[in-house]
Order: structure tokens, then C-alpha cells, then sequence
């Protein structure tokens, strides 16, 4: 009898100990995938060689509110400073005595396209600028620029291995500022060139879109920019 008994002593510990072991288990992946759905992150798919069709970085533009007038001169409409004004004749044309001190407080310098995407979000019409800021030895920044028609920036955090992503709006409307939340996606960087302080990258996101859940909100596209350090 104390054989047996010792017995099932040992095989209700042994039950005991795997129930516990497999309850555990399970408690860690059902935490674990909460937190990434609750976090927004996106696993970085480090590639060797990233391949694909960058040429958009060989198209540049203006600052925005430059423009060549009927003279054939670079001038500025917009936000300008307020000085150029009386540089100008009443038809637009910059006095030659003041070309120089013109284009002194005029930045005309070709500013190349760092993105090429294409997205579906609040007042978005387009982007070709970025910044990426290395802000420690385990966090970069990267957020697209706005501009006259677009007031809608994609804003993305690199910890180490892990993608952040969100978009910010800045609505002209009294909607005001509003931040939408990533649901899913992917993104690919090139891990030579970080290394070297570039990011070449390749991405599709997905966001959380409560306003209408059936309408898909995402960004997607390619980058690639100089890493500035902070």
C-alpha cells in the first residue's frame, strides 16, 4: 500500500507540475501577443542587400514657395521673409542690385526626394521629404514633412529590432491634432547602410481607423535618407 500510495503521490506532482508548466506557457503568449497588439510594434525584417526601384531620389524640388517668375528668376510666394518684399517691382520682378541680398534670405537650393509613397489617410496629397534623427545609440525618428496640401505626417520610432509607427494630423479643420495607431504591417531596412547612417527601407502599414472601421487606413512606400544624429 505505501508503494502505491507513494506512487500517486509522484503522479498527481508530475500532472500537477505539467499543468502549471503548459498554464504558464500559455499565460506568456497570450501576454506577449497582447502587448504587440497593444504596442503597435512592428518586427524589423533586417535585409542584406534591399532591392527594388530607388530612383525617385534623383528628383528634387524647390523649397516650398519658390518658383521661376515670368523673368526667368527664382522668386518666393508664400512663406517668405518679410524683407524680399521691396526687392520687387509692382510686377514681381526682383531689382538686379538685389539679387544677391535676394538670395542671401531665399534658400533655392534642389532639395532631392527622400520617399516615394503612397497612402490613404486624412488630408494627405503627397510627400517627398523626410527626416530621420538619431536620437540614441537605440532610438531613431523618421516623420514625412507636411505641406500646403498635406497635414498628415507618418512618424515612426527604430528601437533596436522594433518599428513604431504612427500618423499624426495636424487637421485644418477644427478636428485639430490627431493620432492614428498602427494595426499591422511590415518593413524592411537595408542593415549595410545603417550601418553607415542611411535608411533604405521598404513599408506597408496598417492603422487603426475608428472612425470607419471598413475604410483601410495605411501608408506604404520607400525611403531612403541620411541619418542625422541628435
Amino acid at each position: 500500500m505505501l508503494k502505491d500510495d507513494s506512487k500517486r503521490i509522484k503522479m498527481t506532482r508530475h500532472l500537477t507540475y505539467i499543468f502549471l508548466t503548459i498554464g504558464l506557457i500559455s499565460c506568456g503568449l497570450t501576454l506577449d501577443k497582447n502587448e504587440k497588439v497593444k504596442s503597435g510594434e512592428i518586427e524589423i525584417s533586417w535585409v542584406d542587400n534591399l532591392t527594388g526601384d530607388f530612383s525617385f531620389t534623383k528628383n528634387w524640388n524647390y523649397p516650398e514657395g519658390v518658383y521661376k517668375n515670368e523673368f526667368g528668376q527664382l522668386s518666393c510666394d508664400g512663406l517668405c521673409p518679410p524683407e524680399i518684399d521691396r526687392m520687387k517691382d509692382e510686377n514681381g520682378k526682383i531689382h538686379k542690385d538685389s539679387l544677391t541680398a535676394f538670395y542671401k534670405l531665399v534658400d533655392t537650393t534642389h532639395q532631392f526626394h527622400s520617399i516615394q509613397s503612397d497612402a490613404w489617410t486624412y488630408e494627405w496629397a503627397g510627400t517627398n521629404f523626410v527626416t530621420v534623427t538619431k536620437k540614441n545609440a537605440d532610438t531613431t525618428i523618421c516623420y514625412t514633412h507636411n505641406n500646403v496640401a498635406t497635414h498628415s505626417s507618418l512618424i515612426f520610432t527604430i528601437t533596436k529590432d522594433k518599428c513604431i509607427p504612427t500618423i499624426e494630423l495636424n487637421s485644418v479643420t477644427p478636428t485639430g491634432t490627431k493620432t492614428y495607431y498602427c494595426k499591422g504591417g511590415q518593413i524592411e531596412i537595408d542593415k549595410g547602410l545603417w550601418k553607415k547612417g542611411i535608411l533604405k527601407a521598404n513599408f506597408d502599414f496598417v492603422f487603426d481607423h475608428k472612425e470607419n472601421p471598413d475604410k483601410p487606413m495605411y501608408w506604404k512606400g520607400k525611403i531612403y535618407a541620411n541619418i542625422d544624429n541628435k
